[in-house]
């Protein structure tokens, strides 16, 4: 395993993310292909060995269970100082708006529930999952800050957004002496470069971790023509996202198929390697040991400049889908309660 700085924080993570959305009770969430704990931390400990130090969580998975299986599995296997966990939070409810409970109140109520489920006392990097258009930003912001003076949280990351949100919150962070986004999750891989028009080139000049999500393509950019999974079957997120670009995206996976068979390594080894040359640290679900087993191999697959030409010629563009399309509506929809500063516009 390789390991790199996180952004510019301090935190030293290892160039795969073990993301763990694909751990949790799946009768307490909305996904059937979910692992049980038992099986949740085999992986989990194999990716320890294998020197993934870096976890990706969030209480929107499985109901907290997610977290509560991770918490139990870093508790017996690693070292608290030697991992660096990562959870998310989501938006205030339509209920917890017309109770009043303010975006600071929100973000303090949802980080001590994480807290709870993974039984540690901080997290190392807090996630705001999606931008919550009915939230002015300085309440977001300021809630974040909030949350690394009192020591919940070193560091703290956004998931789905565009750049200009990113720079937005960055800049008023900046002015107000709060703490700034040090990482973003977004959706980026192999059949969906959308990040490279604005996002990844804003990352590289603020030196801004990459850490995306869907690395694989919900298994597609892992898969031969004509292979399937319980996974690629039900996840109907990952249908969404990726089953109305099927014709524009066949020839990209034909090409990775046809790289992997001439260098004598798994799709996964070339999607990823890939992927590493652009960003930090992937973030790569797991539901089986291989998969993590392929994902560490891939760190030490280097790539020619021709080789990643081959594979990113036939790219064309892709619409927006899942959260970032919801962004979009969300955003004209809610402009009324975009703030500048703590005023809102």
């Amino acid at each position: 395993m390789k390991y790199t700085k996180l952004g510019h924080s301090d935190l030293n993570v290892s160039r795969i993310c073990m993301g763990c959305m694909g751990f949790g009770d799946a009768q307490n969430g909305q996904h059937s292909w979910t692992l049980d704990e038992a099986h949740s931390r085999e992986i989990i400990k194999r990716g320890l060995e294998l020197g993934v130090n870096f976890f990706d969580t969030a209480i929107a998975y499985q109901s907290g269970t997610s977290e509560q299986y991770v918490g139990r599995a870093l508790r017996d296997f690693a070292k608290r100082d030697d991992v660096v966990v990562a959870t998310k939070f989501l938006p205030r409810t339509n209920e917890e708006i017309a109770e009043g409970i303010s975006g600071q109140e929100h973000i303090r109520r949802m980080l001590d529930k994480s807290l709870q489920n993974l039984g540690m006392d901080h997290v190392d990097l807090y996630i705001y999952h999606m931008w919550d258009h009915q939230t002015p930003l300085y309440d977001i912001m300021e809630g974040l800050n909030n949350a690394v003076k009192a020591g919940k949280t070193r560091y703290i990351g956004i998931s789905n957004c565009f750049a200009w949100q990113l720079c937005k919150a960055n800049a008023l962070a900046e002015k107000e002496g709060f703490a700034k986004f040090v990482s973003i999750q977004g959706h980026y891989n192999l059949i969906f470069r959308e990040e490279e028009r604005e996002m990844a080139p804003y990352c590289w000049e603020e030196n801004i971790a990459m850490t995306p999500y869907s690395a694989l393509a919900g298994g597609r950019l892992s898969k031969h023509p004509g292979e399937t999974s319980k996974r690629l079957r039900e996840d109907s997120y990952a249908r969404l996202k990726y089953d109305g670009a099927h014709d524009q995206d066949a020839p990209i996976l034909a090409r990775v198929a046809e790289l992997a068979d001439r260098r004598g390594v798994s799709m996964t080894e070339v999607s990823l390697a890939w992927l590493l040359t652009k960003v930090t640290a992937p973030v790569v679900g797991a539901t089986k040991l291989h998969h993590i087993e392929g994902a560490a191999k891939a760190v030490d697959l280097k790539l020619t400049a021709e080789e990643c030409a081959y594979l990113e010629e036939l790219y064309t563009p892709h619409s927006l889908v899942g959260v970032m399309a919801q962004n979009t509506a969300s955003a004209a929809k809610n402009s009324h309660v975009w703030s500048t500063g703590n005023q809102k516009i």
